[in-house]
């Protein structure tokens, strides 16, 4: 690219804008090409040309790429809005997000509401079964318990009102 002349062949977009000759080691030349004029237009808006100059002699080589890609983000972001910037495209973002992950919870709870619906009657009632006791006697019991993954987590018989443990004694429906 650089001529016998100290010159490069075809000048940067950086010193076409600026209306100069671009020099061998021309430092936008690397990071400006002539094929993206824009580019260098935006950042030299917002940042000014001599200020990205020397923010490019400062920074390591190989973190200048990175360093003008942020540079020219960030301009661009602060010609479409020049209050917030990136900032504010972040902000939209974070929302969005926000707003999309309460959808999904409403998503999910709503599954989870369908799902239980089609459980069999026995989950959602006490189930009555009868079990031996201490005394090995027979025991009629009520809904014991347990966990319902698919209802979202654990539920008791008492819960429901009218679930009880039969003790064996008289009086007792199914006690013997």
């Amino acid at each position: 690219m650089a001529s016998s002349s100290g010159y490069c062949s075809s000048p940067c977009a950086a010193c076409k804008f600026l209306r100069r000759k671009c020099l061998a080691d021309c430092i936008f030349a690397p990071y400006f090409p002539p094929e993206e004029p824009q580019k260098f237009a935006n950042v030299h808006k917002i940042f000014g040309a001599s200020n990205v100059s020397k923010l490019l002699n400062e920074v390591l080589p190989h973190q200048r790429e990175d360093t003008v890609n942020s540079l020219a983000y960030e301009a661009e972001a602060r010609l479409k809005d020049p209050v917030y910037g990136c900032v504010g495209a972040i902000s939209v973002l974070q929302r969005q997000v926000i707003k999309l992950q309460k959808e999904l919870d409403a998503t999910n709870a709503d599954l989870i509401r369908y799902t239980c619906r089609e459980i069999p009657s026995t989950v959602s009632r006490p189930v009555h079964h009868r079990r031996r006791n201490n005394n090995n006697s027979m025991v009629q019991v009520y809904g014991d318990g347990g966990f319902d993954p698919n209802c979202g987590g654990y539920y008791h018989p008492l819960a429901w009102g009218n679930g009880h443990v039969g003790d064996g004694q008289e009086g007792d429906e199914g006690g013997m």
